[in-house]
């Protein structure tokens, strides 16, 4: 079951760092402030890489960010109309 409109993976990231600054985030990930900021504006998803780097710093899993990713892109992409596509015929 998919979620409606579920929050961008870098909208809960900022809401769980709080006030820590973009710059001391990106050094601890090992990362640059660029890559951390357009996360945390929704301007780009979480890799696999970055789901591991932050499941190290935060404590959580990997697989938490990817699927709150992936439920993102799935919401995102089913509000547009798309020609569907139909069942494939056993052969």
């Amino acid at each position: 079951m998919r979620m409606h409109n579920p929050a961008h993976p870098g909208e809960v990231l900022r809401e769980h760092i709080g006030e820590m600054p973009v710059s001391k985030l990106a050094a601890h990930l090992g990362v640059s402030r660029v890559t951390l900021s357009r996360l945390l504006n929704g301007n780009s998803g979480v890799s696999a890489e970055m789901a591991l780097k932050l499941s190290e710093a935060l404590g959580t899993s990997p697989e938490l960010w990817l699927n709150m990713q992936t439920q993102f892109d799935l919401w995102q992409v089913s509000r547009h109309r798309r020609k569907r596509i139909a069942p494939l015929a056993a052969a």
